[in-house]
């Protein structure tokens, strides 16, 4: 499986632009279905808003699907799909919901309402590289440890667990083509007195 851009977590934000609330929603979704059940949650959530405008984009057949809800064509879907695209991200959805406030915005000053509030939801969400990652488990001492910490996320590591007895036993995730390097840091680091065991191998985030 190659890797691919998408969302951390589920999340949302939302602005003020001339008395109109709009919300952007976003969330990691992997099939069509996934992803209109949850549109559809956020339709049954804000029933009373003016508009729940979605767009999202799967890796399964490079399948894109938007819709404007009743805005002006090409005002809201299209905007909120190009912020997907632009941002490099998949596997995820996007729902930014309109209460409208009285004041029209015009077609351009709705395709920058949409993109904005499409641009906030993933910007809280975070945006993640799935990835083909590394294993690797570390046994040393309190003393080195404290040094450990530090370095891990400096060689590309992520700590996936830790483990506290007669000494530290870390887990670290790292991309499977940076492997070979942490070892090599690792033993150099602290003077050939530890080194990391492979131990298994994933696809998941990267970073």
């Amino acid at each position: 499986m190659d890797e691919y851009r998408t969302l951390r977590a589920p999340a949302s934000d939302e602005f003020m632009e001339k008395r109109s609330r709009f919300i952007g929603f976003a969330q990691p979704v992997a099939t069509p279905e996934e992803a209109n059940v949850w549109i559809d949650g956020i339709r049954t959530q804000h029933r009373d808003a003016t508009h729940n405008v979605f767009a999202y984009l799967l890796r399964s057949g490079q399948l894109e699907r938007y819709s404007d809800d009743g805005e002006p064509q090409g005002t809201a879907g299209i905007p909120v799909l190009d912020v997907l695209r632009k941002r490099g991200v998949t596997n995820c959805a996007v729902v930014v919901t309109r209460y409208f406030g009285g004041v029209l915005l015009g077609a351009g000053g709705l395709v920058r309402a949409y993109s904005h509030a499409a641009s906030l939801a993933l910007d809280a969400a975070g945006i993640v590289t799935m990835a083909h990652c590394a294993i690797v488990t570390v046994v040393c001492d309190y003393s080195f440890y404290g040094k450990l910490s530090v370095c891990i996320p400096e060689w590309g590591g992520l700590v996936e667990d830790t483990q506290f007895g007669a000494d530290v036993t870390v887990r670290v995730r790292i991309r499977a083509e940076k492997e070979a390097l942490f070892c090599e840091k690792l033993l150099d680091a602290s003077n050939g007195r530890f080194q990391a065991e492979h131990t298994g191998d994933c696809f998941a985030a990267a970073d």
